[in-house]
């Protein structure tokens, strides 16, 4: 128990044999339950998880998935299991050892005191970061975590693709943990249907812990262009959830006509641009339309922008 309220932690695992006993044994004491995710590891994860089940049989838990889900799937499972045994908070703790047991307790405390419905560490606050996160993954991560903002209506959160996190039974509740993206995306998933529903989400400094022999398989090139897609469909479908069939806000207008304008725009300059490379002058009046047209549809995504910032500026 933490402060009266009964505690789960979530352990997603992946071929984790090296890192899974130092993770498990890493949790404090006042965990009520530790829920391991083996989410069909090739390798000796279940057997160095059952290893410890003989001396916390009824804390550790271990739930194998037939087939991999990834790490979204894994997530799910556990938040499903924490809310079907009615935990009051279930906290999410990567079988890697990459989450510091130590930045727990900030984590849970605005949980606990119903301050917030969400809370997510961010790796981001320190400024250690750059120099401990390897380089091409701070900067992803700071590309998607100015996407999520777009697409979840979060403006204050940063660290997007941070898996610490901390979420009240609440929450746990009205999530349909079946419809959740199973990937590598789930964080950001997870915060566009928190937004929708209008639950309290803050951000939580956390120490970031790389090179203790974890190894990672995300590739950011790769995964970039993949979760602005995932990002940008979540985006259409929270306008639609929230602005449209829950409420009506004019933003939608905003979006409407500053995209209608801005994208003709800039297709009309680049157009234009080339043609005076290639070809030769182009007329003042087409050049003026298309600075026109670019610059009214940015002000107008910007208004659009500010509007949904104020709209949720109350949760956090």
């Amino acid at each position: 128990m933490y402060k009266e309220k009964q505690l789960g932690v979530v352990v997603p695992a992946y071929n984790e044999e090296k890192l899974i006993g130092v993770t498990i044994e890493s949790i404090p004491n006042f965990v009520d339950y530790v829920v391991v995710v083996d989410d069909c590891s090739r390798d000796g994860t279940a057997d160095c998880v059952r290893q410890r089940q003989a001396t916390q049989p009824e804390r550790l838990i271990l739930i194998r998935h037939e087939a991999n889900q990834g790490v979204g799937g894994s997530i799910a499972t556990g938040y499903t299991w924490c809310r079907d045994h009615e935990v009051d908070v279930a906290v999410v703790m990567a079988g890697d050892a990459q989450m510091d047991p130590a930045d727990l307790p900030a984590l849970l405390d605005p949980v606990v005191a119903d301050e917030v419905d969400y809370t997510k560490g961010n790796r981001l606050f320190t400024g250690d970061a750059w120099k401990i996160i390897p380089r091409m993954r701070y900067l992803g991560n700071s590309l998607m975590s100015l996407l999520t903002k777009i697409a979840s209506g979060y403006w204050h959160v940063a660290d997007s693709q941070s898996g610490y996190t901390a979420i009240n039974l609440r929450a746990l509740k009205t999530i349909d943990w079946d419809k959740m993206y199973k990937r590598y995306g789930q964080p950001n998933d997870l915060l566009v249907r928190l937004n929708v529903y209008n639950f309290r989400v803050r951000d939580v400094p956390v120490r970031p812990v790389y090179n203790i022999g974890e190894k990672s398989g995300i590739k950011p090139l790769r995964m970039i262009p993949k979760l602005s897609w995932l990002l940008f469909k979540l985006f259409l479908w929270r306008m639609k959830e929230k602005y449209i069939i829950r409420d009506f806000h004019p933003l939608l207008f905003f979006y409407t006509m500053g995209t209608a304008l801005f994208i003709p725009g800039f297709g009309l300059g680049v157009y234009l641009l080339i043609k005076r490379i290639l070809v030769g002058p182009v007329a003042d009046t087409s050049a003026l339309f298309a600075a026109f047209l670019v610059i009214m549809g940015l002000q107008m995504l910007f208004f659009a922008m500010w509007f949904d910032m104020d709209y949720n500026k109350e949760l956090r």
